[in-house]
């Protein structure tokens, strides 16, 4: 079993920040790629930011400039900086992990429960 645990959502004014992070606990041997996704009412759930087990990364256009994602190697955990946050921000936002389990087990897309994002105008 894996498990990732969001924090740092909540209600913002428009042009303020927050800080989302995401743990990845459990079975976990190593983890590749990890993201954030978020998901507007109405809407298809998008892709907002992803990083690699390296750092290599890649933002939705929507939030370029605006977002940063990192990720802590050692605490199995990312981050994701928002600042200059807009109304259409708003949305949940969920985390991804693609979890390598065991060499002999293999690999598991993981989500995580999601966490809410408002901004205000």
């Amino acid at each position: 079993q894996v498990h990732l645990v969001e924090s740092g959502g909540g209600l913002v004014q428009a042009g303020g920040s927050l800080r989302l992070s995401c743990a990845a606990s459990g079975s976990i041997f190593s983890i590749n790629a990890m993201g954030w996704y978020r998901q507007a009412p109405g809407k298809q759930r998008e892709l907002v930011a992803r990083i690699t087990s390296r750092g290599r990364t890649n933002y939705a256009d929507s939030v370029k400039g605006r977002f940063t994602i990192s990720r802590d190697n050692a605490k199995n955990t990312v981050y994701l900086q928002m600042n200059s946050l807009k109304p259409e921000d708003t949305a949940v936002y969920y985390c991804n992990a693609d979890v390598l389990v065991s060499p002999t087990f293999g690999s598991l897309e993981v989500w995580g429960q999601g966490t809410l994002v408002t901004v205000s105008s």
